[in-house]
């Protein structure tokens, strides 16, 4: 399974083509269309929220709302093109009024692309770099979350830390009990102390024309054991869905189950025992591995966390070197958000969703969905078969 996608921030539209999906998957782009939604909310976006309202169109691949194994094109429109039709023209000259953009910014894909592609006007780096690539992520990702929520795989993300505002250890434990609140929540967070001081500390970045960062966590349920694996440092799922993550942009750190702080710990204390019950067969007491071993599925939930920086876009911007003359000056200014936090982790789920599919696509194979279910009870009794007898 794979998929490209194609389009600018603020050309006509992003397009997305996802290539095998099993046929017969039932597929609605109102629930594409819920998390392109929860992408956008959020206390601390910027202007470009106001005017683009996202919704997908599938131009190919679906029938009556089922796939029908071929690939599947995704069409996001930006109503900000109307805007934009002739500066970011794909035919023609260019007009005097789109000034080329000399000031890269720092922190920002700007000067790096411009010295790898040769460009002289950098907004044809910025264009592309935007975090708005981030919308086909979500429709994407949401197909994929589609196929696997059929087989009981469940996501959750939260807010845990903005800025220097953290949120207490008994909200952070619980996030699925804590779920329909945290939808609620304008920063994803399940603390209503820590949601009133994250949102002040955002407010307080506005008024000083600076941006926030933050953390947040992911919780996968119902994941079966064996997806990924460890004959292959290609194939641990590990470093894949590791990989997902940090190419959202701003994410600069990634950890999985204890992460950073197990690595103070000893092993007798970090790792999760394997323990055989008479009733329930063989158990997990505790999952500081975060439901990765050996780059596998081990059954239990995924846990992960990410760290986002600050976003760079500054209203106050720092220094930088025009490009074009080579003077100081100050890095370019551009319509961007304070604080985007809450919105990554609507984007993380959707790129863990697509990598968790592919390595259940893997595993389980099958053009038709029929066949994917089959293989997927199988397994499943399979499993639950060699649990129960290891017990003895």
């Amino acid at each position: 399974m794979r998929y490209l996608s194609g389009g600018e921030s603020h050309g006509p539209c992003l397009t997305g083509i996802v290539e095998g999906l099993p046929a017969g998957l039932a597929l609605h782009t109102a629930e594409i269309n819920r998390h392109l939604q929860r992408r956008q909310s959020g206390f601390g976006r910027g202007a470009r929220m106001a005017i683009e309202k996202d919704r997908v169109e599938i131009l190919s691949g679906l029938r009556f709302n089922r796939t029908l194994g071929s690939p599947l094109t995704l069409q996001v429109k930006n109503r900000d093109w109307e805007n934009w039709q002739e500066i970011m023209a794909p035919e023609g000259q260019r007009p005097p009024e789109a000034t080329p953009l000399t000031r890269p910014r720092p922190g920002h894909a700007d000067l790096a692309g411009g010295l790898k592609y040769n460009h002289d006007d950098l907004r044809a780096v910025l264009e592309r770099s935007s975090a708005r690539e981030t919308a086909m992520r979500v429709a994407v990702g949401s197909v994929a979350r589609l196929l696997l929520e059929k087989y009981e795989i469940c996501f959750y993300s939260h807010v845990l830390s903005i800025g220097s505002i953290s949120v207490d250890t008994k909200f952070a434990e619980n996030v699925s009990v804590y779920a329909e609140q945290i939808e609620k929540s304008p920063v994803r967070c399940a603390e209503p102390r820590a949601e009133e001081a994250m949102m002040k500390e955002i407010e307080a970045a506005r008024r000083d024309g600076d941006t926030l960062g933050g953390v947040f966590e992911l919780v996968i349920t119902g994941v079966p054991p064996g997806l990924g694996s460890y004959v292959h440092w290609d194939r641990r799922l590990d470093g894949r869905l590791a990989g997902a993550l940090i190419s959202i942009q701003g994410i600069k750190g990634v950890e999985i189950g204890s992460g950073f702080f197990g690595a103070t710990l000893r092993g007798s204390v970090l790792h999760d025992p394997i323990i055989g019950e008479s009733e329930r067969g063989i158990i997990r007491p505790s999952n500081r591995a975060g439901g990765l071993e050996g780059g596998t599925t081990n059954g239990q939930s995924l846990i992960l966390r990410a760290a986002m920086k600050p976003i760079p876009t500054l209203a106050s911007p720092l220094p930088s070197v025009d490009w074009s003359t080579g003077l100081n000056v100050s890095g370019a200014v551009e319509r961007s958000d304070v604080c985007a936090v809450p919105s990554a982790a609507v984007v993380a789920e959707a790129v863990l969703a697509w990598e968790l599919a592919v390595a259940f696509r893997e595993k389980f194979g099958g053009d038709f969905i029929e066949e994917v279910d089959a293989a997927y009870s199988y397994y499943r009794e399979h499993v639950c078969r060699c649990l129960r007898q290891k017990k003895d």
